[in-house]
Formats: C-alpha cells, structure tokens, sequence
C-alpha cells in the first residue's frame, strides 16, 4: 500500500505537471482573444478537463498501459514492469515541467512514450516495444497538425468569405447562426452523447419498458441543444446591435463569435481530458494491477474510478497553479488571434482530438491547436505567423520523445539497483 500510495502520489505530479502545460492548449486561443478573461478560462477548463478524464479517459490508458510494451516479456518478473512504469511516471513528469518552466507546449503523449520505450529497451531489449503501434502512434502525431490545421484553414475561409469580408457581416452572421450552432455541437454530439445518452436509455427500458433505438436519443438531445443555442445566439445578437448604437467602438460580429468560441474552447478541454489523461494514470493503473495481482496485465487492463479521479483533479491542480506560461505562448505567441479564428483553431482541435479519442490514438492537443493556429494564419497571410515561436514549439516537440526515452532508461536503470 506505502508502495502504491507513493506511486498515487507521482502519478498526481505527472497529471500536474499536464494541466500546467497541456491544458493551455484548451484555453490559450480564449484567453488570446479576449473571449475570457484567465480566471474564467481556468475554471472552466478545470471543470470539463476532469468530467472528460473521469468519462472518456480509461481507453486511451488502456493502450499507453498495455500495448506499446509487450506485457508478456514481463510476465516471470512482474516487478521490473511496476519500476518501468513508476520510471516513466517520474521521467515524464519531469521532462512537462522542464518544458512548462520555459513556456514550451510540447506533447505529454510523446513524453510518455518515449519514456515507456526507453525503459523497455534496457530492461528487455528492442523486442519489448511493439513497434508497429510505436508507428502508427508517431504517424497520428505527424498527421494531426495537419488534419487540424486544414480543418481550421477550411472553417476560417468559410467564415471569413460568406460573414467577415461581407459588408452586410452582421445579417450574414444572423443567417449563418444556426448552421455555426449546428456544426459546433455535431462535433461534440456525435462522438459524445452516444455515450452519455447509454445510462438513460437504460433507464427508459428498465423501468417504462420503451426500447429507444440507440442513435434516437442522441440525435435528438443534439437537434434540441443546436436550436436552443440558436435562439440564444440570435437574442444576444439583437441585444448587441441595440447596444451598438450606445457603443459604436464594439465589433459586433467578433463579439458575437466569441460566444462560439468559448462554446469550442470548452470542447477542447473536454477533449484534452478524455485522451491526455491517460498519459498520467495509464502507468499508475499498470502499478496497481502488477500490486494488487501480483502478475501482468496480459489481456487489457480496468482502469478503475479512483485513478481516473485522482488523474483529473491533478490536471485541475496544475493548470490553476502554473498553466499561465503556455496559456500566453499559445493565445499571444504564434498569430494575433480574433474570436473569430479562435473558434475555428479550438473547433479543429476538438473534432481531431475526439475522434482520435475514440480510436484510443494518444495524440498530441498542442499538435491539434498549434496546427490549428498555423492554419489559419496561412489564410490570414504568410505574415500573421510568428514563424520564431512556431519552429521554437516544433524543435520542443521533435526533442521530447528522445528527452522522454533517454530519461526513462537513466530512471528506470538507477531505480533497479534499488
């Protein structure tokens, strides 16, 4: 129990160390705007970060615990699994706060990984790591700024053509409310509510005896939140255009588009919370299984409550406390961004992250944002880019997975001796 407590322990320090730096990425773009101010945006992010960890987390863990490693070289030594394991919880950790100090918002997915592939190379040689997943894991990593950057790109020369460029924004903007409610909350229904609307259609079945079709539900819990979002949007735009008279500085356009971008911005960090937390907890789940059962977890692993909480609550903790660096590298540092762009970026990276999310593909949120970002400022023009600060995050990416790998194999070598 000392053994798995101190490990509870370090696994919070690893989930700390992730929400000071990889949850900037769900809020940076906001706070870059001035669609929220910094306490609102941590607050928020804190609340959908750990409902996202606790309700979406345990497929993510289950690969990072069981699959990159083959289990089965450990199975006569079970021991030497749980000192990998705590190895790559201590060298991750590590490594994120070393990157958060100085503002960097590298991949806690990569830190992971390349620690969980350092430790395994010295404990049992290159036949321990399974290298096609290692593959497929590192070809998500390169593909995902992409795909979210062209998405973001697509969104944003959308917006910026049918309702910015338009001399008539405003009325452009009233008839394009429905369809931006509809395309903001389809990325969320679509891959959520399936799973949020299972305990209620249980529910109808055991105790009214109606057998509702699985995708009904969903659908339409999804049709009446884009209507209800609707309605509201166009109220608040008709308060705006009556308030415009009494303040003619306001772009009524932008502010109503920070709305949806707030709207995005919490998507995205329930989306970080649903695949970044198993970069904390799938280790610390590995542990418990190898204490509590005394062998390897050879065909899957539960992730129980317990981790999953404590996993979110460290995320919280940390983006609170230390998340302000990264917030301003990625809201300030990489385009001047407009509510506008920034509910595009955020809405890229919510649709990418959840998709990979459900895959149970550990992929990078600051790839998908920073993508995001990027991709748009090439529709703004090539000089909207800092490029400095984007070749700055891009050599902090491509240094993580060997900075991860090498710190686990020194880790896990000095804690075998012990």
């Amino acid at each position: 129990m000392l053994q798995l407590g101190l490990t509870a322990l370090l696994a919070f320090y690893v989930a700390w160390n992730l929400g000071a730096n990889d949850v900037a990425n769900a809020m940076g773009t906001s706070v870059g705007s001035k669609a929220v101010t910094l306490r609102q945006a941590l607050i928020i992010a804190g609340v959908l970060e750990f409902t996202g960890a606790v309700l979406f987390g345990h497929e993510v863990s289950e690969t990072l615990a069981t699959e990159i490693v083959n289990p089965e070289l450990f199975a006569a030594e079970p021991q030497v699994l749980l000192i990998g394991m705590f190895s790559v919880l201590l060298a991750a950790g590590l490594w994120l706060q070393i990157a958060t100090s100085r503002g960097f918002p590298v991949s806690s997915s990569h830190a992971v990984v390349g620690a969980i592939a350092g430790f395994s190379w010295v404990a049992a040689g290159v036949q321990a790591i399974d290298w096609s997943l290692i593959r497929t894991i590192s070809l998500a990593w390169v593909v995902t700024p992409l795909v979210s950057g062209a998405i973001a790109a697509l969104f944003y020369r959308i917006i910026k053509h049918s309702i910015l460029d338009r001399q008539d924004s405003i009325q452009q903007l009233n008839e394009w409310i429905p369809w931006l409610s509809v395309a903001l909350l389809s990325v969320f229904g679509i891959i959520v509510l399936p799973k949020l609307s299972q305990p209620i259609n249980t529910f109808f079945y055991e105790q009214l005896h109606w057998n509702i079709p699985k995708h009904d539900l969903p659908i339409g819990i999804g049709a009446i939140a884009a209507v209800s979002l609707a309605m509201v949007s166009w109220r608040q735009l008709d308060q705006n255009i009556v308030r415009k008279s009494l303040s003619p500085t306001q772009n009524i356009v932008e502010k109503q588009l920070a709305k949806f971008q707030l709207l995005s911005a919490c998507f995205v960090a329930f989306a970080h919370g649903s695949n970044d937390v198993g970069n904390a907890i799938a280790p610390l789940a590995a542990i418990n299984y190898i204490s509590l059962t005394g062998t390897v977890p050879l065909n899957g692993i539960t992730i129980p409550l317990w981790i999953l909480v404590l996993g979110g609550a460290g995320i919280v903790t940390g983006l609170a406390i230390w998340g302000k660096k990264v917030i301003a590298t990625i809201g300030e540092g990489i385009i001047p961004l407009q509510p506008s762009a920034g509910f595009c970026a955020e809405l890229a990276t919510a649709t990418t992250i959840l998709l990979a999310s459900r895959v149970g593909i550990p992929v990078s949120t600051s790839h998908a944002l920073v993508g995001g970002v990027v991709g748009i400022g090439l529709v703004q023009g090539n000089k909207s880019i800092q490029f400095k600060t984007v070749r700055g995050i891009i050599m902090a990416w491509l240094i993580t997975v060997p900075a991860g790998a090498l710190l686990g194999a020194i880790v896990f070598a000095i804690a075998r001796n012990f």
